[in-house]
């Protein structure tokens, strides 16, 4: 029998240049994630932070009165002195979408609220309130989840009429059903968890324990769906404006300004263009940021 002799691997010296090489590529590949994770945040934070400087002081950024109407100027295409041109009564597009982030964001998060706290107190009370209200509320969810959230805000406005105030009610009425799952699921994990059976043995009241130690964790995640309701929402709003539901015209709100726009389609594409884009660019910045939040929480 003969024994073969295993030599130890080859090592290189700490000086190699193989080694080195290596080493390099390793930090450029380090860098260059974070330079690309860098470039995915900077994107949210920049266009959310752009509409809502508009929003608070659109005078900042708006050269034009949204609403001052200059026939001579009717249908101007985007230049130099409309940077995104004009419409049918020859007021500035760019002017009115600074002006409109003011009402869509504001409808957007008026809505997402609505539907938070909406949410936080069925979710509590499926999630907390035994079986026979769980079994309600959850019936009652399920009745929502089945009509689709736009039929829903439509069938509200045409028992309550037309209207801000109206869309923004309808709109978080219609996200209400998917947060109060989530929290009803959070609380139904927690409730028999180490946590809460060491405050029910230290005798601390049911009240005592929901507040101090269930919702905290189970609103956790909710800060996350929050930011990216807060597109949907900005989406859905403009989506009633546009059927004529919402803030009603010569009101500079993006999805009115898409349904002006609609006739003029093959004459000034612009007018439909750019409060789209806006519209594209909130709800994107919005999903991304929430997307980003979401996996940074996972790492902790």
């Amino acid at each position: 029998m003969t024994l073969v002799k295993h030599e130890p691997p080859h090592e290189l010296p700490p000086g190699d240049p193989v080694l080195a090489g290596h080493r390099s590529k390793l930090r450029a590949l380090g860098g260059s994630h974070e330079w690309v994770a860098r470039l995915r945040l900077a994107f949210p934070v920049l266009v959310l932070g752009f509409f809502v400087l508009a929003a608070i002081v659109p005078s900042w950024l708006a050269p034009f009165d949204p609403l001052a109407i200059n026939p001579a100027d009717a249908f101007s295409p985007p230049g130099p002195g409309h940077l995104l041109g004009t419409d049918e009564s020859g007021r500035d597009i760019y002017s009115r979408i600074i002006h409109g982030a003011r009402p869509s964001l504001l409808i957007g998060a008026a809505a997402t609220a609505i539907g938070l706290g909406l949410a936080l107190v069925l979710g509590t009370v499926a999630g907390f309130g035994g079986r026979w209200l769980d079994a309600g509320v959850g019936r009652f969810l399920e009745v929502l989840f089945a009509l689709p959230g736009l039929l829903l805000a439509l069938v509200f406005i045409a028992l309550a009429g037309p209207g801000v105030g109206t869309t923004v009610v309808a709109v978080g009425l219609t996200t209400a059903p998917g947060y109060a799952r989530l929290i009803r699921g959070q609380l139904i994990a927690l409730r028999n968890s180490p946590m809460v059976e060491a405050a029910t043995v230290l005798g601390r009241s049911r009240a005592r324990i929901l507040t101090t130690h269930l919702l905290p964790n189970a609103l956790a995640p909710i800060a996350v769906l929050g930011t990216l309701g807060l597109g949907q929402a900005v989406l859905w709003a403009a989506s009633l404006s546009f059927l004529g539901l919402g803030a009603p015209p010569p009101a500079p709100e993006w999805g009115a300004m898409l349904s002006a726009g609609r006739t003029y389609l093959s004459l000034a594409w612009w007018m439909t263009f750019f409060p789209g884009l806006a519209i594209v660019l909130v709800a994107a910045a919005a999903t991304v940021l929430s997307r980003l939040l979401n996996t940074e929480g996972g790492k902790r």
